[in-house]
């Protein structure tokens, strides 16, 4: 692996000199979880335990009463499973229900990235639930760290024959770029830990992996629902005859940036080329080696593939990958965007099965008063012979449901009043948040928690503007880092302090175009006038057939 710093280049970060001294990712872990003293890791620890697919938190809320009390902070951790292509069995689901119910805090978290989260289990359990983890058929490996992350693949596509053929190849990508260290198995699966460092190699990562985190998505026109502009490298699917011809490319995507560093911005992929499907394992391979040989290790801000292109050019990237693949990319093929929205309700699939889309608010799936939305999936999990879908909105798809069994399920969804996609208003259903406060350390402000409170007052500015109807979209992130993906919505609300937000405009329905920036460090009621200001401009001015996030930019509503 070439060093291509300059000999004046600022040494390494700190994450990077613990990946380098780690073994291959071993650290002192065992030691860690033995330590009995402590609900925590050591900090070299923390780094590494997110490329096994976990993060050291602690509750927020409790912070300053146990700091009060002398005592150290409620220390827990956050498991993420990979769930490739977000596709798995109902016996899957059932499994992730147990091990939420015993080590978690009873609730499963539906992530943008097909992805789930358990939040607060304690250290203690942490090995447990990774063999139960492991025991269904997933794996946490990979969820995290500066490796590639969960290949994210449309959830609904149409011709509908062709999810299973797109699932297949975001699962063959996703499985050549995963880390062969044999620590996770040491660390996680093995009855006893093994403190001795195997005979270690990876071929494609090396010893340090890579700068920083890297993303993929696969995306099926006309729908964008994984949002394939805001990945390191996004696959568009291109049909042709019926038939999937191959993929688009795009790349140098990303959504963080920091407060007040211009020098960090989120960014859209760019189309370079096309290739045919037996080609595409490879071009993601190479894609991510230019990440890892021409990352930022000094900075950490600076390190995703996006800053490799601001810095060096989409020429040299082009050369470098085609050099690579010792080919050229053929030219792009046409394609059209037109929505990213889930499908609401029942939609058909192939052979005569059913496709049942049930709306999770904010991701968020436990048993609520009145709602015990957990209880009742694992009633239809257990009764399902297809399989579910996550889906990058945070819904689920009931997936593969024979014409025999659907009035089974279509009763639950009536007895217990599921949100089948059609119960909640438009604005509503398009809302994405991240986790934020109180568990995320990253978390300026709240996201999860107050996006379903805020949504009720915009859904009255929207009625009173007669614009009930509207599919307008809103992302909330607790931080700047967008999880939730808010540069891309037409309106982004992003966490600036407690209870202070920056305001976006702009963006498409369709995703194809960052939203602008238009107010900082707003208080509730300052972003609700802001917002129905606009609103009301928006209903008087539209042209017919106008979005929201159209209308934004015309009217320069985009704009500090």
């Amino acid at each position: 692996m070439p060093d291509n710093r300059p000999a004046s280049e600022p040494p390494p970060t700190e994450v990077e000199r613990v990946k380098a001294s780690s073994r291959y990712l071993r650290g002192t872990i065992g030691e860690s979880l033995a330590d009995r003293l402590t609900g925590a890791v050591a900090r070299p620890d923390t780094h590494l335990l997110k490329f096994h697919g976990t993060y050291q938190q602690d509750d927020r809320d409790l912070r300053r009463e146990r700091a009060r009390r002398k005592l150290e902070p409620a220390y827990e951790f956050m498991v993420r499973i990979r769930v490739p292509g977000g596709v798995m069995t109902p016996e899957q689901w059932l499994a992730v229900d147990r091990i939420a119910h015993a080590s978690g805090r009873g609730t499963v978290r539906l992530t943008t990235r097909q992805s789930l989260q358990l939040h607060g289990v304690p250290k203690w359990d942490l090995r447990e639930v990774f063999r139960a983890i492991h025991r269904s058929g997933l794996t946490t490996m990979a969820a995290s760290g500066d490796v590639n992350r969960n290949v994210v693949c449309a959830a609904n596509p149409q011709p509908p024959e062709l999810h299973a053929e797109l699932v297949d190849w975001s699962r063959r990508i996703g499985d050549h770029l995963t880390p062969r260290t044999a620590a996770y198995h040491e660390l996680w699966l093995a009855e006893q830990p093994c403190d001795r460092a195997a005979e270690d190699t990876e071929p494609l990562y090396g010893p340090t992996y890579l700068p920083r985190k890297f993303k993929i998505a696969v995306a099926a026109p006309p729908s964008n629902d994984v949002d394939v502009f805001a990945h390191d490298l996004g696959l568009i699917a291109i049909v042709e005859g019926g038939r999937l011809a191959g993929f688009n490319v795009a790349v140098g995507g990303g959504m963080g940036r920091t407060h007040g560093k211009a020098e960090t911005f989120p960014a859209l992929a760019r189309v370079v080329g096309f290739c045919p499907p037996e080609q595409v394992v490879d071009l993601a391979e190479k894609a991510l080696l230019i990440e890892r040989d021409f990352g930022d290790r000094t900075n950490r801000r600076h390190a995703r593939l996006k800053y490799v292109l601001a810095d060096r050019g989409i020429e040299w990237f082009q050369d470098e990958l085609h050099g690579r693949l010792g080919r050229p990319l053929q030219p792009p093929r046409p394609y059209r965007f037109e929505h990213r929205a889930d499908s609401p309700g029942w939609t058909e699939g192939p052979g005569g099965t059913h496709h049942l889309t049930l709306f999770i608010g904010c991701g968020r799936v436990g048993d609520f008063e009145e709602y015990p939305l957990l209880s009742i999936l694992c009633e239809i999990a257990g009764r399902h012979g297809g399989h579910f879908r996550l889906t990058p909105n945070q819904n689920l798809i009931v997936a593969g449901v024979p014409d025999v069994d659907r009035p089974r399920v279509e009763q639950l969804v009536c007895e217990y009043r599921l949100d089948d996609g059609t119960r909640s208003s438009p604005v509503r259903r398009a809302a994405l948040a991240c986790v934020a406060l109180p568990t995320c350390g990253l978390a300026l402000a709240e996201s999860e928690r107050y996006l379903p409170r805020l949504m009720a007052k915009l859904e009255g500015i929207l009625a009173e503007a007669g614009l009930a109807d509207e599919a307008i979209d809103v992302r909330m992130s607790g931080c700047p880092n967008g999880c939730s993906r808010p540069y891309l919505a037409e309106i982004g609300i992003v966490g600036r302090s407690a209870g202070k937000y920056t305001l976006y405009l702009g963006g498409t329905a369709a995703g194809e175009r960052l939203n602008r920036l238009y107010r900082e460090k707003l208080g509730e009621e300052e972003l609700l006038e802001a917002l129905r200001g606009v609103f009301t401009r928006y209903a008087r001015q539209r042209t017919p057939g106008e979005s929201f996030g159209d209308f934004a930019v015309r009217a320069a509503c985009g704009g500090a």
